[in-house]
């Protein structure tokens, strides 16, 4: 059998996956952002907790995507160790991130999951962002933000069939 993937999910198949949830969030679009520094001018526009993902991966293979509050330090010599790797990590190619996540750099976010039907990637939520009770990420296109509850994140991911690892991974 040809292990051929199907097309990565759109940000409307997301939105009615979390509709089927019954999860309450809201999308507002913008102007593309690549980086953090690009998407500061949303502050004030979009209330929560804002996100910086890290697609990494250790020398067996293993990938991660770690998603911290947007302006937190992540150290990459010694988070393997909180998160279980095999070795440090280092930051994974974009043929896979677009592969398992559906996504392009510059786009990575925790709704990924969706994508990742063959479970390749433990997600890991940082203990500091999971204090707001609103976390912000992009629905799978770097021109929009999702506002969705910390508890309704986590169903979310479950529902992709992935358990989150909520673990300190910030300096």
């Amino acid at each position: 059998m040809n292990d051929v993937s199907s097309s990565p999910k759109t940000p409307e198949e997301l939105y009615a996956l979390l509709d089927d949830l019954g999860v309450s969030y809201s999308t507002r679009t913008h102007a593309p952002v690549f980086t953090v520094a690009e998407s500061v001018g949303l502050r004030d526009e979009i209330p929560g907790g804002h996100t910086k993902n890290l697609f990494v991966k250790d020398k067996k293979d293993k990938y991660f995507v770690l998603t911290v509050e947007e302006n937190a330090a992540v150290d990459l010599k010694t988070v393997h160790k909180v998160i279980g790797a095999a070795s440090r990590v280092s930051f994974g190619r974009p043929e896979k991130m677009l592969e398992y996540l559906g996504v392009a750099p510059g786009s990575v976010t925790v709704f990924g999951a969706i994508n990742d039907t063959r479970n390749q990637v433990t997600f890991v939520l940082d203990e500091d962002l999971m204090q707001n009770d609103v976390i912000n990420g992009h629905p799978l296109s770097n021109d929009a933000t999702t506002s969705i509850e910390r508890n309704d994140l986590l169903r979310f991911l479950e529902a992709t069939g992935h358990t989150p690892l909520v673990l300190k991974v910030t300096d």
